[in-house]
């Protein structure tokens, strides 16, 4: 990172994100995001996943600070600080999204990037029948539940952590399936896969049990049959402060009682 790195400054619609935006922009300039050396993403978690995915084709390190409900993947907001000295002593950690394939009843087809995770879940009263095949083998011929997902290490500690699926240590090269409310198998608690395996999901009674598809905020209703393979080929790079990196919160996040 340059000593004066130009700066994109993106902001979620909330009022105290706006605030910091403009007075950050007249502190440090601002610029296109395809001009920029580094992104500064200013919101909560979910502004940051919106980030990642309006801009994370550019190949931009992205600078998160929390402004919103949840920061996970933030910074510390910090009015005071000399955001370039941040950003020079930043450490990267590099993500890779899942790539979702979705075919739903009507014979379309749909894509979708997951930065966090990819979920089923079930659209009405009716629990879901899903089977689920790894690498074209099937694993599980009829799991009934209220839904089942699939969670990168960087998401894990989100829906996947709180539906009692695994916390993912970052660079492991594994992802987490986790069902969601399971009936049956009735002991079965999911799996940690690694990172190339490619994860079959198919409805088996679509009509009266009808399932939809989430990838992080975008939704597929009537889906019958889900693939899902982590992208070898897109990565993004999260900037954070050393004192408290991503890989340290994951790390603590299994110590907290």
């Amino acid at each position: 990172m340059t000593a004066s790195p130009r700066i994109a400054f993106l902001a979620s619609t909330a009022e105290p994100a706006q605030r910091a935006r403009a007075d950050m922009a007249a502190r440090y300039g601002d610029c296109a995001p395809a001009d920029a050396d580094v992104l500064v993403s200013l919101g909560g978690d979910g502004f940051m996943l919106q980030t990642l995915h309006r801009h994370g084709d550019l190949g931009k390190p992205v600078f998160g600070m929390k402004l919103g409900t949840v920061g996970f993947l933030m910074n510390h907001y910090r009015e005071e600080d000399d955001l370039y000295a941040r950003l020079a002593d930043a450490e990267p950690a590099h993500l890779h999204p899942l790539e979702m394939l979705a075919q739903t009843e009507s014979g379309t087809t749909t894509g979708s990037l997951a930065y966090n995770d990819v979920s089923l879940l079930r659209q009405t009263r009716q629990a879901a029948h899903i089977s689920i095949d790894l690498n074209g083998q099937t694993r599980v011929e009829e799991l009934i539940c209220d839904g089942v997902l699939v969670s990168t290490p960087a998401g894990s500690t989100a829906y996947n952590y709180s539906a009692h699926g695994p916390i993912l240590p970052l660079g492991s090269h594994t992802i987490a399936l986790t069902p969601l409310a399971p009936y049956r198998p009735r002991r079965w608690r999911g799996a940690i896969l690694k990172a190339d395996t490619e994860v079959r999901f198919r409805v088996l009674d679509p009509y009266k049990r009808p399932v939809s598809v989430t990838a992080d905020s975008h939704e597929t209703r009537d889906v019958v049959e889900v693939t899902i393979r982590e992208s070898r080929e897109r990565r993004v790079t999260l900037l954070f402060d050393p004192e408290h990196n991503l890989e340290e919160r994951i790390l603590s996040e299994q110590f907290m009682f």
